[in-house]
């Protein structure tokens, strides 16, 4: 059974910085590409953020390159965002997702997600 669970969310001034974890089970995690997505309030779930599954290469949306950083660790099945300068306009679910293929942009083309963790800044 596949799980991945996201942790690290919270409430953070803008300008302040969190660091988002999402643990993944019963998938070999080498093999999957590693998502991050986000949705607002009443916003459509938008791309944050990826990185390859079989290298050091990620991907960002505009809205938060120069501020996030994805990264993981292949030993602890575990990839990470690092939110740096965080703006009330970040606030929102954030989830955690994987593909077993190259990374996307798109959320339908995803296989697996996780339940989400809530981010939100204060201005």
């Amino acid at each position: 059974q596949v799980q991945l669970v996201e942790s690290g969310g919270g409430l953070v001034q803008a300008g302040g910085s969190l660091r988002l974890s999402c643990v993944a089970s019963g998938v070999t995690f080498r093999s999957y590409s590693m998502h991050w997505f986000r949705q607002a309030p009443g916003k459509e779930r938008e791309f944050v953020a990826a990185i390859r599954r079989n290298g050091p290469s990620t991907m960002y949306a505009d809205s938060v390159k120069d501020r996030f950083t994805i990264s993981k660790d292949n030993t602890k099945s575990t990839v990470y965002l690092q939110m740096n300068s965080l703006k009330p306009e970040d606030t929102a679910v954030y989830y955690c997702a994987a593909r077993d293929d190259v990374w996307a942009t798109q959320a339908f083309r995803m296989d697996y997600w996780g339940k989400g963790t809530l981010v939100t800044v204060s201005s």
